[in-house]
């Protein structure tokens, strides 16, 4: 479900939301060469395996799980929302439980919102619950109150080719450190390629320094939908 904020956002502005209700049980797997979130590395920029299933009805309600490989292990995230369209105008709105079973402590739960216009689409992810902890048993970043805005496009070039971008900003409410405010933007770019085997996609993405990831990330992925 991480890949959701921008793997889907920008899915929703080339394909539109009401293909999201139409669906029934879907699928998809996937490698990439390093596996970002909000323009931050979750694999030591190492490579990671992916894949989730969904179920949608006709009506837009979606019940889905996403899981992957990361640095500390492996995470597997669980989701539930509402998307639908009325004319040009689309919208999805849910929850999602992100878990680490490696790693204690590390799980968090939020609350998400976004909205599409003419392939143009912006949303919101609310922290609503963390177990998360610095070395003090305190509450680090990712806890309770945290914010992630992005803004995302995508366009069609041809029946096989498309070009997508998003632009994301993580607002954390308590960084934990006295003195120092971690929150950050970052700015991905991407062009895929539709084919028989799957989808291919190559993308640059640039976080603030504040992220931990100063310098541009290039990555190249593969995901097939089933």
């Amino acid at each position: 479900m991480k890949m959701r904020t921008t793997t889907i956002a920008t899915s929703i502005a080339i394909l539109g939301l009401s293909s999201i209700a139409q669906a029934e049980l879907s699928g998809n797997i996937g490698v990439t060469s390093n596996y970002l979130w909000r323009g931050v590395t979750q694999t030591a920029d190492k490579a990671a395996v992916q894949g989730g299933i969904d179920y949608a009805n006709t009506e837009g309600f979606y019940i889905g799980t996403w899981a992957s490989n990361v640095a500390s292990g492996e995470e597997v995230d669980l989701y539930a929302g509402f998307s639908n369209s009325t004319d040009n105008v689309g919208y999805d709105i849910g929850v999602v439980q992100y878990l680490y079973p490696s790693a204690e402590n590390d799980d968090f739960v939020e609350l998400y919102a976004a909205v599409d216009y003419a392939g143009l689409s912006a949303g919101m992810h609310y922290t609503v619950s963390s177990d998360k902890k610095n070395m003090a048993g305190e509450n680090n970043t990712f806890i309770k109150g945290d914010r992630y805005y992005f803004v995302a496009t995508g366009m069609p070039l041809n029946a096989d080719w498309s070009v997508e971008g998003t632009i994301g900003y993580y607002d954390f409410k308590n960084d934990g450190v006295a003195g120092k405010d971690t929150s950050y933007k970052h700015l991905q770019v991407g062009v895929s390629k539709e084919t028989e085997a799957g989808a291919m996609t190559f993308a640059l993405s640039k976080a603030d320094k504040e992220s931990g990831d100063k310098d541009p990330i290039v990555t190249i992925s593969w995901t097939q939908y089933f």
